[in-house]
């Protein structure tokens, strides 16, 4: 607000700024999680108290510990973690935790990977939201979050200059561009659902063999003087191709043994033949396995996978001797398009990698705060609610309160209403510094 406003902007600017805390904080913050156990929740690295102990172990914060017990402190949000309990209430943090008083041991099953210590992506870089000029993705495994040129979606900005002023969005392209001004990306996020990064799609078997295939994007070249393509986009006509044979490459077949073509089956005997008792026992025939319903993978997409599960020195030399043009290169990372859940092959082999990350069948949920009846009230309902809630007492000294300086305000603004003068915020302010002082002295 300026030197000067009208009664109306002040009123809007005043709507405008309860509505924007309303979605900020909608929440209630007055629980700790920690009684909840490890659950996925939002996380928040207190710095001030990693500082305070640089020799502990950085340690994380809930949501509501992060608002009512470290309000003061500075930190980073490190946004969902899966199977975190918080260390606020326990020793290992010095700060006292004012909502979960009791203090506890702490956190033995909790994960700490290098986002506690402010340190994010691949190339190891600490974020610093006043000048990070690229937009940050959240790998769904390990919930670490990437650079987009380490995900090779673009080139590396030059600068770390700090972030301009968002720029009003015009068409798609506009819109799609972050507010630092840079180029869209090669993948932009509307082309997909979630990231895996390299290092989890080689530990995952049943995602390490759909790389590359349809709904499965990765982003690659065939040599370092060509510019980085997008393989695995969706065709519009896509005939489905079975794979009927087994890991070994040999076809799968059924067990049981099969009767030779146009033999005869010995009928079964009737009632005037043999007694039931003696009939020969006939094992139930064995179904055979599933065949895997995954596409085909590109060759050049396997030996790329394989050529990072070396990463050694001595690979990267002989990757870079060698005739590329046949092969891929990357960073192995995969993009999964909207609908990618469905799409899972459900064979033996592939469902059981998938249930050993429930995340990749299913969506997991996501603790929040209870929400706060109080959130979007304006100053005034929220005046009168805690109104309410005082003794008769304290209530009618409170309104007999508010009346005087009531008074006291519609007084010191008379003589402007009889000048037709402007009343500037200065004016305002210096009425109620008046009244500060005035209380200060009562009190002293």
């Amino acid at each position: 607000m300026g030197d000067s406003a009208t009664l109306a902007s002040v009123f809007e600017s005043q709507s405008s700024l309860l509505q924007e805390a309303a979605l900020a904080l909608p929440h209630q913050f007055s629980q700790c999680t920690y009684a909840l156990g490890h659950i996925r929740q939002a996380v928040y690295l207190c710095l001030t108290c990693a500082r305070a102990a640089p020799s502990s172990s950085p340690r994380g914060l809930c949501s509501a510990c992060s608002v009512a017990c470290h309000t003061d402190h500075e930190q980073l949000e490190l946004f969902p973690k899966r199977g975190f309990r918080c260390d606020c209430p326990t020793r290992a943090l010095a700060h006292p935790c004012t909502l979960h008083t009791t203090l506890e041991e702490p956190n033995e099953m909790n994960v700490y990977g290098q986002n506690f210590k402010g340190v994010f992506c691949r190339c190891g870089r600490p974020y610093d939201a006043e000048k990070e000029r690229e937009t940050m993705i959240q790998c769904l495994a390990c919930e670490d979050w990437f650079h987009e040129s380490c995900l090779n979606l673009r080139e590396r900005p030059s600068s770390r200059e700090s972030t301009p002023a968002p720029e009003p969005a015009g068409d798609d392209d506009a819109s799609d561009a972050s507010s630092s001004g840079l180029p869209p990306p090669l993948v932009r996020a509307d082309d997909y659902d979630t990231l895996i990064c390299s290092e989890c799609v080689r530990k995952v078997s049943s995602i390490r063999r759909v790389a590359g295939t349809p709904g499965t994007l990765m982003v690659v070249r065939s040599s370092e003087n060509e510019p980085w393509r997008v393989i695995g986009h969706e065709e519009t006509e896509q005939t489905l191709r079975v794979d009927v044979e087994g890991r070994g490459g040999q076809a799968a077949t059924d067990v049981s043994e099969p009767s030779a073509t146009g033999e005869k089956r010995e009928r079964p005997p009737t009632d005037g033949q043999e007694p039931q008792a003696k009939r020969a026992r006939i094992s139930p025939p064995v179904e055979p396995p599933s065949p895997c319903l995954a596409s085909p993978q590109d060759p050049r997409v396997a030996s790329l996978l394989s050529g990072l599960d070396e990463s050694s020195p001595a690979a990267d030399k002989r990757e870079s001797e060698a005739d590329t043009g046949g092969r891929y290169l990357g960073a192995g990372d995969v993009f999964l398009t909207e609908g990618w859940r469905e799409r899972w092959c459900r064979c033996k082999d592939c469902l059981s990698s998938l249930q050993a990350q429930p995340f990749l069948l299913e969506e997991e949920e996501t603790y929040e705060p209870p929400e706060d009846p109080d959130s979007g009230l304006s100053l005034e309902e929220l005046g009168m609610r805690a109104l309410q809630r005082l003794p008769r007492e304290k209530a009618i000294d409170g309104i007999m309160a508010f009346n005087a300086m009531r008074d006291d305000l519609m007084r010191h603004l008379r003589p402007f209403a009889e000048r037709g003068e402007e009343v500037k915020e200065t004016d305002i302010r210096a009425f109620f510094d008046a009244r500060i002082l005035e209380l200060k002295s009562k009190r002293q």
